[in-house]
Parts: structure tokens; C-alpha cells; sequence
């Protein structure tokens, strides 16, 4: 089934993120957590992508699982240094599996900027085009709630953003965010710029106080202070770390589909226990 078709249901839908092994990593323990995941019936599975295609054999694979598991996938394909004629064959890769929907990404840069090489697709917005020119895929495509921390201003994210729209997006997944007020502003300021495609929210339960500094290195994304406060008194204690992040990140989902929206994703970490615990504290929401 195709997502952009599920998502204009209206009907609160909850799905879970798992991702490859590093390149050499062992596969059976990703298995084993999709497998698991699987059990729990999401709306959806996605599986991510590494950085230059180093595991897009792995996507393929994972998410072929993932299907045969009854279980929609949804594969990232990133774009950066990448050439018509790889994302063709990826394309062809997926289509050969019967994987219909793709989450369009251009990748994170290399810490080493000078070792990228140079690449048909200089963003995100040009796969877009070229997955809707072949037909056949439904197609997803990230979105920053708090400005993409490479764009000079949220005005200007927002006009990249249209242009992935007008590309032929068919719906957005937003990068995790702690402060649901600001997914709320952002959808306004989509609104006021005619853009209607149905918006995915991203949740992370941050289960270890480790990710913490990571998280918001990578991705720009603000702490609230209660979240702070959270984290400062639990990060060291590994129990109760993981069992406040699930209660802050149920909290947000319950606010969301309270306040009109219908589409949560949980980047779980391939943690099966993780999404199995989220999934009960909403059970009967999602009913």
C-alpha cells in the first residue's frame, strides 16, 4: 500500500524507524528487532539509508523483510554524489522488490566536505523530480520544524520546502523535535505558504543520556527546559533514563493526536522494546 493513501485517511497512524548495520556489521540482529517491531503491526516501517550508499544493498534488503512481514516499508534513498544512473539502479532495485515508497533525502555532508563527489542531485528536491518522472513510487521527504540548520532562515527553508512539494512530493516526515509547539507554528507558516501534503511528526524517545549532545549537534533541534531538567536528573541512570524518555515521548504523542495530528513516527533506534512500550501507553488512542 501506498503511505500518501493511508495518511489521507485522516485515522491516527503510528510507525516505527529501523535502520541497516553499519557497512561489515551483522545483519541477524536487525533482523531479529524488525521481526520483533514487525509483531507490534505498524502503519509503517522505515528503513534508513547510509551515508553514499554504502548500505543501500541493506535497505533493500531490510525492507523487502519488512514487507514480507505484511508490514509496509518505506525506504530512505539519499542523493548526495550520487549519479542518475545509481539512483536509476537503486530505483530499479526497489521497484524489483515491490517497495512503492521512498523518503527522498539528499544526506548528510562528509566531515571531509572536499571528498564529496560531484553528483547529478545537488538536493534533495531534484530526486524528487526524478522519482516522479519514473512513475510508480509514492514519495516522502523530510522537513525541519525548527529551520534545517544549513538554511540561512526558516523563510527560506520553508521556500526549499515548496519546491520539494511542487517536485512531486507526496508527504512530509519531520525531524525529531522536544517542544510540540514548535511543529504547531510550523505547520502554520506551511499553510500560509499553500503547502497541504499530509505531515508525518517525528518523535524520539531518548532512552540514554548519551544521545542527548549528539542529537542536537547533528540536527539543530532545541531542548525545552523540562526536557533539560529531565535529562540532568536521569541521564546518568540508564533505568530511569529510558523509562522517562518513553513517558516525555508519550506525552508528545497523545498532545499530538489530541491537537488534530494524525501521523506519528518514532525513531525507535531498533529498539523493540522501546516502540512495544510506546505503542501500549496509546493503545487505546489509537483505536
Amino acid at each position: 500500500m501506498k503511505i500518501c493513501d493511508r495518511l489521507r485517511e485522516k485515522r491516527n497512524t503510528l510507525s516505527f524507524e529501523v535502520f541497516p548495520p553499519k557497512a561489515g556489521g551483522e545483519m541477524e540482529p536487525i533482523r531479529s528487532a524488525v521481526r520483533e517491531i514487525a509483531q507490534l503491526k505498524p502503519d509503517f516501517m522505515s528503513v534508513t539509508y547510509g551515508a553514499g550508499g554504502g548500505n543501500s544493498k541493506n535497505t533493500v534488503e531490510i525492507a523487502n523483510e519488512v514487507q514480507s512481514l505484511g508490514v509496509t516499508a518505506l525506504a530512505h534513498l539519499t542523493c548526495i554524489g550520487a549519479t542518475r544512473e545509481e539512483i536509476c539502479s537503486r530505483l530499479d532495485s526497489l521497484k524489483a522488490e515491490g517497495i512503492q515508497n521512498v523518503l527522498a533525502l539528499r544526506g548528510d555532508k562528509p566531515k571531509d566536505v572536499d571528498s564529496i563527489k560531484a553528483g547529478d542531485f545537488p538536493h534533495a528536491s531534484d530526486l524528487v523530480r526524478e522519482i516522479r518522472a519514473r512513475g510508480g513510487f509514492c514519495i516522502g521527504a523530510a522537513c525541519y520544524p525548527e529551520g534545517h540548520t544549513e538554511c540561512e532562515s526558516r523563510t527560506a527553508d520553508i521556500e526549499n520546502l515548496k519546491i520539494k512539494v511542487e517536485n512531486g512530493c507526496d508527504f512530509l516526515t519531520t525531524q525529531m523535535f522536544f517542544d510540540n509547539s514548535a511543529l504547531y507554528s510550523f505547520l502554520y507558516r506551511l499553510s500560509e505558504h499553500n503547502i497541504d501534503v499530509p505531515v508525518v511528526a517525528g518523535v524520539m524517545p531518548v532512552t540514554n543520556g548519551k544521545q542527548i549532545a549528539r542529537i542536537c549537534e547533528l540536527s539543530g533541534t532545541s531542548l525545552p527546559q523540562r526536557f533539560r531538567m529531565i535529562a540532568d536528573k536521569y541521564g546518568d541512570k540508564p533505568a530511569a533514563m529510558k523509562q522517562a524518555g518513553i513517558a516525555y515521548a508519550t506525552e508528545q504523542i497523545i498532545d499530538l493526536f489530541a491537537n488534530g495530528i494524525h501521523a506519528v513516527h518514532i525513531y525507535t533506534m531498533n529498539k523493540p522494546d522501546v516502540a512495544a512500550a510506546i505503542q501500549k501507553n496509546i493503545s487505546e488512542i489509537l483505536k
